[in-house]
Parts: structure tokens; sequence; C-alpha cells
């Protein structure tokens, strides 16, 4: 089996258009969550989330190829073009039938939808916009993605809700690891921040609205006054190869893409299982693929939604799966400044994970004035902390029962 292995990163998201703005953000411990300004939200009772803020496709894509695009595609491919340039793919030739696209995708096109559906029932169906389809359809991100770089390889999307950019990741690393790829860009991404998408999710209450006043604290991962997640947008991609592949054309090695584990708790559309079943079994299947045992984990990028019902059984999950050592873990949630981007947020916090082991630095839990007692881990909370970590484990636990854990391991 092929080590597969890190070695471009990129990033739209509310803390900036690029991965060098989103980790500044992260070490600075700054909220990306500030009034919502995509749409009028005066009969939202949420009226904040973490926008992508002046994002213009144009200056990443092609103004005409940029027109075609729902703005989830345009983030994506924005992202995708970065990590491979900073991976040093761009203008280098490869076998282009061996590299491929993932993308995790939770939603698809939200404001596309949206705007067609006012057509449609506002003026017929045949003033819908002719694009409507192959600007809606979750697959298209993927695909605009391997036009773009013109991979012929595997290329399609993943819908695990809030784990799809996880699983995106975790599905691409095998296609390496059996040898059927050399190349992947693989990662997540969304942009709900929408009429609809805003009220859907305020309808099943699980939406901050009691900090709309006071939207940069918000997000409160652990803490006993957190009232729900803050929606966010954007999209993080990583570029994946074989270390064979990596090696012969002198690429540098960010870290390795050690372990990644599946799973679904099979029990409620929204809510976790009340004991982490599905959450444990899938850290334990990422510990497991990636050779290590519970105490070679040094550091926890959480899920952390800042719900009532997440944070608790989550800290129980890692209870379960690390036992004692589970007290001398780091675990954060960076939520806490990204709010929840959905299907983009595994791959986001990948990203943030792959870089604390670049520069050994834990990134903090905002907002965690007082914890609630059911959530007695290490937090980190506020400020980040410099620290030993060669091996990092990030959860994402999504809707549906969706489990995606994935181990990103120090390079040796």
């Amino acid at each position: 089996m092929n080590r597969v292995v890190i070695t471009g990163l990129g990033a739209i998201t509310p803390l900036g258009h690029s991965v060098a703005e989103l980790w500044d953000g992260i070490r600075a411990g700054r909220s990306g969550i500030g009034p919502i300004t995509r749409i009028d939200t005066t009969d939202h009772t949420t009226k904040i989330a973490a926008e992508v803020k002046n994002f213009v496709a144009s200056e990443f894509i092609d103004k005409r190829d940029a027109r075609k695009m729902d703005i989830f595609s345009q983030y994506a491919v924005a992202a995708a073009l970065e990590a491979t340039r900073d991976g040093g793919l761009e203008g280098v030739e490869i076998d282009r039938e061996r590299a491929g696209a993932l993308l995790g995708v939770g939603i698809g096109g939200f404001a596309t939808i949206e705007e067609s559906y006012a057509q449609l029932f506002g003026k017929g169906p045949q003033r819908i916009p002719p694009m409507t389809i192959p600007k809606m359809i979750s697959n298209i991100g993927p695909a605009n993605i391997a036009i773009a770089l013109q991979y012929f390889g595997p290329c399609y999307a993943i819908a695990t809700a809030c784990a799809s950019g996880a699983d995106a990741i975790g599905a691409a690393a095998n296609y390496i690891r059996t040898g059927a790829c050399d190349v992947m860009v693989a990662g997540g991404v969304e942009a709900c921040i929408t009429h609809l998408g805003i009220a859907g999710f305020n309808v099943i209450q699980a939406l901050s609205t009691h900090y709309n006043d006071t939207p940069e604290k918000a997000s409160r991962p652990f803490d006993k006054d957190r009232d729900g997640f803050v929606i966010g947008e954007g999209a993080g991609i990583v570029l994946l190869e074989s270390l064979e592949h990596a090696e012969k054309r002198g690429a540098r090695i960010y870290a390795e893409l050690g372990g990644y584990g599946i799973t679904n708790d099979a029990n409620h559309l929204t809510q976790p299982h009340p004991e982490g079943r599905g959450a444990i079994a899938a850290m334990k299947m990422a510990l497991a693929s990636a050779g290590l045992a519970p105490e070679q984990i040094q550091y926890i990028n959480a899920h952390g939604t800042s719900t009532q019902i997440n944070d608790p059984i989550e800290t129980a999950a890692i209870k379960a799966v690390y036992g004692e050592h589970a007290r001398a873990l780091k675990v954060s949630s960076t939520k806490s400044m990204t709010g929840h981007l959905i299907g983009a947020a595994g791959a986001v916090e990948a990203i943030i994970s792959t870089l604390a082991i670049r520069d050994q630095f834990v990134p903090p839990t905002i907002n965690l004035d007082d914890p609630d007692p059911a959530c007695d881990l290490d937090y980190v909370p506020h400020t980040g902390v410099s620290a030993k970590v060669e091996n990092i484990m990030s959860n994402s636990l999504g809707f549906g029962g969706h489990n995606g854990v994935l181990v990103i391991k120090t390079f040796r």
C-alpha cells in the first residue's frame, strides 16, 4: 500500500482568501463571524454568520467560466488552484489520467436554487435561468475543478453533511493508497448563507440566536452558554500524492495522511448517538488505519459545533477512546473562529491540523469563558499554545449520523 502525503493546501474561508490568511486568523484567535450581509435578515431569527468577505471570483477564475458557476463552485475552484500552486504542480507535467478530484458538498448550489425558484414561480417555467441545473448540482463542484486542472481520473461529490470534507479527503487517499492514482485534489465546500439555508437550520433550532449583537462571541464550543452553531461558508482543498510521486518530483511535504475512519450512528436524522457510538468507532478505526495507539495523539481538532447536544457527547466519546490519555490531550474547536462550514468544515480543519504540525502550534477554542461541567477536557481556551505535536486527529460528525475522522501524522 502506498503512503499518502499532503503537498499542497488551498482555502477560501471567513478568515480570508488564502491558506496564509486562514492560518494567521487561527493563530491570532480571530473570529470570522459578523452580521449577515448576503441577505436581508429582517424576518430571520439568526442575523449572523461566518461569511466569506469581498470575494471576487474573477480574481481567481476566468470571468467567463465564473459566470457559469454557482458560488460554491467558485470557492472550490479557487481553493483547488491555490492548492496545486502551493504544491508546485502548476504547469508541471503529470500523468493526468492518474489524477482526480473529490469534493465534499453538504448541500450544493443553494443560491442558484433560490434564484431559479423565484423565477419559476414569479415568471413561469420558461424564464428560469438556462444554467440552473449545471450550476446547482453537487457534482458540478468537482467537475469544475477537474476541468480547470485537466484531471481525468476519479471525480465526484461526496455528501455526508458536516463530514463531507473529511470523507472526500479520506476517500481520495484510498485511491492513492491502492495505487489507482498518483495525485488527488480533495476537500470540501459550502455556500448556503441564503434565505433557505438560514431558515432551514433555524426551524430545527440548530443556529445561535442569542448573540446577534455580539457575533464574534456566538460560536462558543464547550461553553455552558452556547446556544447553537454559527453557519459559515468557504472551501478547503488539499493536494494529496503518493510518497513515491512526491519524492520523485522533489515536492515539499507538509505531513502524512495517516488514517481515516468512517462510520454511521444509524440513530437519528440530526442528533448524534447519545453514547457517541459511531464517533467512538470512527476514531478507533482512524487510529488503527494510521497504526497508532491513542497515546501517540497529542491534539484533537474536535467537531465542536457549539450546540448543546454535540459538545458533551463528543467529549464523552473522546474519553471512551482515549481513556486516561484524554486528560493529557489538547482538544480545541476552530469552529469558534471560522463558524461551521458544513461540507467544507472537515477539509478546512484538516488544513488547520496540517499547519498545526508544521508550526508545532495548537489552535485555541475562543469564547470558552465558562466550561460546561460535562465538557471537562483541555480545550485550549482563548489563546493557542506552542506544543509538541506529532500526530493529530480531526473529527467530523454530521447530520444523518455520518462520522468521518482523519489522522494526520508528522512525515518521516
